[in-house]
């Protein structure tokens, strides 16, 4: 949105933002007039929070102390703004922990102005483990294998609020497996025939986590169809030279043999007619 109010005025303004975006926060002079010597205080909920605070060129971001450890190093203004009235702030790589209402208050001004802005921080499903606790990482196994399958196991610990675990192949597709499951652990257990690549998926989505772990499983034997029907589709090509070239063959002897006979033929014939002859 690109308006702040005065809450007396009017009910407030509403920022959404999805989580690790940058968020900004309205607020402006409503007469114009240059703020650069000016006092402008962000703070947020009824903890005052100090978020950001601009006085006279002094603030956070260039020497001033104060701002909250929240927000350090996260919030930036419009420098360039300012002679126009423009005192809104950016809240970079937002989180959760955001989400609230701010008070943006204009001290020097008579009298003195205070705009409210709500921002929402949308959580995202995305790996939380090691910021949240509870929030595990799945493993993924090959307990045995032979040429034909392979068996794989995927297997979540110390997982709090309980997780929900899926084992699926490369595609996506999530496959039937068998499951054991205790108060913060799962496991679950497929064989599998296809060469392929294999993931165990976990979520918890009270906390918005989701993370994966995956392997290749190579099947080498006759559970494997497509290195199967290529060695079939190649044998069927050898026959049918072989055929071709043993046909080949048989035809030119019986060929050969043939002239052979017909001139052995037309020697005997030629012999009995000169014998007459001299008789």
């Amino acid at each position: 949105m690109n308006r702040a109010c005065v809450v007396t005025s009017c009910p407030g303004v509403k920022v959404v933002v999805e989580e690790d975006r940058d968020a900004v926060l309205p607020c402006s002079l409503s007469t114009k007039e240059s703020s650069t010597a000016k006092v402008f205080d962000w703070r947020k909920d009824e903890s005052r929070k100090e978020v950001f605070f601009y006085d006279s060129g002094i603030h956070y971001n260039n020497g001033r102390i104060g701002q909250d450890e929240q927000f350090r190093g996260r919030v930036s203004h419009y420098e360039d703004q300012l002679m126009n009235g423009n005192v809104s702030i950016k809240i970079h790589n937002t989180k959760v922990a955001d989400s609230g209402i701010y008070s943006c208050i204009l001290p020097k001004l008579e009298p003195i102005q205070t705009f409210y802005v709500e921002l929402v921080v949308e959580r995202l499903l995305r790996d939380r483990s090691g910021e949240i606790p509870g929030a595990s990482k799945p493993s993924i196994t090959v307990l045995d294998a032979t040429k034909d399958w392979s068996l794989l196991q995927c297997e979540v610990h110390r997982a709090s609020p309980e997780p929900k675990v899926q084992l699926q192949d490369g595609s996506g597709n999530i496959l039937p497996a068998e499951e054991r499951r205790g108060r913060y652990y799962v496991t679950l257990n497929i064989t599998v025939t296809k060469t392929d690549r294999y993931l165990c998926v976990l979520t918890q989505e009270e906390i918005s986590h989701q993370s994966r772990a995956e392997t290749f499983v190579f099947i080498s034997g006759a559970g494997n169809t497509t290195d199967r029907n290529v060695g079939v589709g190649i044998g069927v090509v050898v026959v049918a030279v072989v055929v071709v070239v043993v046909v080949a063959v048989v035809v030119v002897l019986l060929k050969l043999r043939q002239i052979k006979e017909e001139e052995a033929e037309w020697t005997d014939g030629t012999r009995s007619r000169a014998e007459l002859y001299r008789s």
